[in-house]
């Protein structure tokens, strides 16, 4: 284990401004909600560099030219979490994901000293998920080792596809078997994992799709993630697009992961999730039911309930500018307290995701809201066939879930 470092100076220096009478005085003063309790809290954990990147990708990523500072950045992180504590006194931590970019960059002893950090400031629960996103191209069997022995119970693969000409396209720095191998070391040393696959991809076939489903299936991973590709503002992609499978041959290939999956033996239980019986992902499941998480790192995003209130908070997005305002004492860029008007719609923006929507009381719960403060357009929704309810569940019905842009904005307007 690597020795814990006490907190600095300027660290300490910084937490006389935002302790817990600035806490007091900010967070805890009387407002516009009430809150019953508070929602259970994950922590976000982000690495923004990559070996390269990929033309798809918006998320906060940077190409590692040359390496990147990893001593820095992790003292960064520990003041990072450090400064954040008095906004979470007393609450224990339920998930934890490390993020990014390509996590799995990070050294073995790099990983060892960051969950180091993470336990010595943060209760966490007993039964604590612990994931860290890992790309098949920097898979090395014996630093997975070390990472599962540090504390990692669950690994994410970013897989996209087992087919050479497809990830070629992709701008992936792997290959298809450099793909299967990386799952071979990922079963052999973690009981938990999930898989990430595209599909809609540059020239691909159904059958091309089915190939790739069924390969992901017969390692028989505890997760799946199936996302559609998507050409997303200031990508690459978005400049200049690839030719796609059209509307109609993209909609065969989500049936066809439907009917592979449900044969299987996987639940869909979320927009792009499908699981095995009772291995759903803890951390995205918080996301989605609108609990809190805290999110340390460059550009980490933050979503914290008090009593009173709901901020969300943004940390700076480069790499360089993050670790200079957090030698600062200050890496939050953005903070904001999510109004009432709001509210409603951010929960409901989550909570239907989720095939099984959520408990009527969570609502309530999560927001400090009545229910009837998006009562005209559950009533919208509800005459559109988008939107199922009864005295113990909202969720969507098939038709929402094939319309679900559409009923999310429904909750906008109110």
């Amino acid at each position: 284990m690597i020795p814990i470092k006490p907190i600095s100076a300027d660290v300490a220096a910084a937490l006389d401004h935002s302790g817990p009478a600035r806490v007091a005085t900010t967070y805890l003063k009387p407002g516009a909600l009430s809150l019953t309790a508070l929602p259970p809290l994950s922590l976000y954990v982000h690495f923004p560099w990559c070996v390269k990147k990929c033309p798809y990708c918006d998320f906060n990523s940077h190409e590692a030219t040359g390496g990147f500072p990893e001593d820095e950045y992790l003292s960064a992180l520990r003041a990072d979490l450090e400064m954040a504590l008095p906004l979470i006194w007393g609450r224990k931590i339920y998930t934890i994901f490390i993020g990014g970019g390509t996590p799995s960059l990070l050294s073995a002893a790099g990983l060892d000293r960051l969950l180091s950090d993470i336990r010595t400031l943060l209760p966490l629960d007993g039964a604590v998920e612990i994931t860290m996103e890992a790309n098949p191209g920097t898979f090395e069997a014996e630093k997975f080792k070390s990472y599962r022995a540090s504390g990692i119970n669950r690994l994410s693969i970013g897989i996209q596809s087992f087919n050479s000409r497809h990830l070629d396209a992709l701008g992936r720095i792997h290959n298809g078997d450099e793909a299967q191998r990386a799952v071979d070391i990922a079963a052999s040393n973690f009981d938990n994992f999930n898989l990430d696959l595209m599909y809609a991809l540059p020239s691909q076939t159904l059958d091309e799709a089915r190939l790739d489903v069924q390969t992901a299936i017969a390692y028989a991973p505890p997760h799946l993630s199936l996302y559609h590709l998507t050409m997303e503002p200031n990508t690459v992609f978005a400049k200049y697009p690839p030719a796609v499978p059209d509307d109609d041959a993209s909609a065969d290939m989500q049936d066809m992961i439907e009917q592979e999956t449900s044969a299987a033996g996987y639940q869909h239980y979320e927009v792009s999730a499908y699981a095995q019986p009772k291995r759903q992902a803890r951390h995205n499941l918080n996301y989605w039911q609108f609990g809190d998480y805290l999110g340390i790192g460059a550009g980490a995003h933050t979503k914290l309930s008090f009593p009173h209130r709901v901020i969300r908070q943004a940390r700076y997005k480069q790499p360089k500018s993050y670790m200079e305002q957090m030698r600062l004492g200050n890496p939050i860029q953005e903070e904001k307290e999510i109004t009432r008007d709001e509210l409603g719609f951010e929960f409901m923006l989550n909570a239907m995701r989720l095939v099984e929507g959520v408990e009527v009381n969570m609502f309530a719960e999560r927001t400090g809201m009545p229910l009837n403060a998006v009562e005209r357009a559950l009533n919208e929704a509800e005459a559109k066939g988008l939107l199922y309810r009864d005295h113990k569940t909202i969720k969507p019905t098939v038709l929402g879930q094939r319309f679900l842009n559409d009923l999310q904005e429904m909750f906008l307007a109110d």
